[in-house]
């Protein structure tokens, strides 16, 4: 089976960053589950609540006509900070299915 890794890249920020992101912030999501950030950098729970939903379809192959194959931005619950994500699909990968879960 072959899925893609992913990013989460902070794109934009409209408002204040109340949980202390910033542009350029990311996750990468890899191996089918792995969740990885910088090393001194945090994610708010917030924002990845947000775009969590979405990450295992995008991870995988999707149909031709998917509306998720042409969306990649997210936004943060929060109304004060109008915080903006993008999802990236990075490389895909071969997996043995028995691995995972």
């Amino acid at each position: 089976m072959e899925l893609w890794d992913i990013r989460v890249t902070v794109e934009s920020i409209e408002g204040r960053s109340v949980c202390g992101l910033a542009v350029g912030d990311y996750f990468d999501l890899t191996h089918s589950s792995h969740l990885s950030i910088p090393a001194g950098r945090h994610f708010c729970i917030y924002a990845l609540a947000a775009v969590l939903p979405l990450l295992a379809a995008k991870q995988r192959a999707l149909a031709a006509d998917d509306w998720l194959g042409r969306e990649s931005r997210v936004c943060c619950p929060d109304p004060d900070e109008r915080l903006v994500m993008r999802i990236d699909r990075l490389r895909r990968v071969a997996l043995d299915p028995a691995e995972l879960t």
